[in-house]
């Protein structure tokens, strides 16, 4: 499964290997985009890491869909990437 993660159109960075330098820019933006991600995913301590992704990868979907600012979009992790590379 490809894992996604939103941005917006105008952040130069990525946020799957440059994740302190876009967080930075997304803050003075004023977006705080995985703010606004986790007010929107169902989320709760009874769901499995799967379905816990599987909500995420779906608010990423609303998101993109609705889009009425048009800001927001979707980027696939780079090949290779792997979460441990974050953590």
């Amino acid at each position: 499964m490809t894992v996604h993660m939103l941005t917006t159109t105008d952040n130069p960075y990525d946020p799957f290997t440059q994740y302190d330098e876009w967080s930075a820019f997304d803050e003075r933006q004023g977006y705080y985009t995985p703010q606004y991600l986790a007010r929107i995913t169902f989320s709760s301590n009874d769901l499995s890491d799967a379905d816990q992704s599987s909500a995420i990868e779906q608010a990423i979907e609303v998101v993109v869909t609705e889009n009425v600012s048009g800001i927001y979009r979707k980027v696939a992790a780079p090949d290779g990437w792997t979460e441990d590379i974050v953590a």
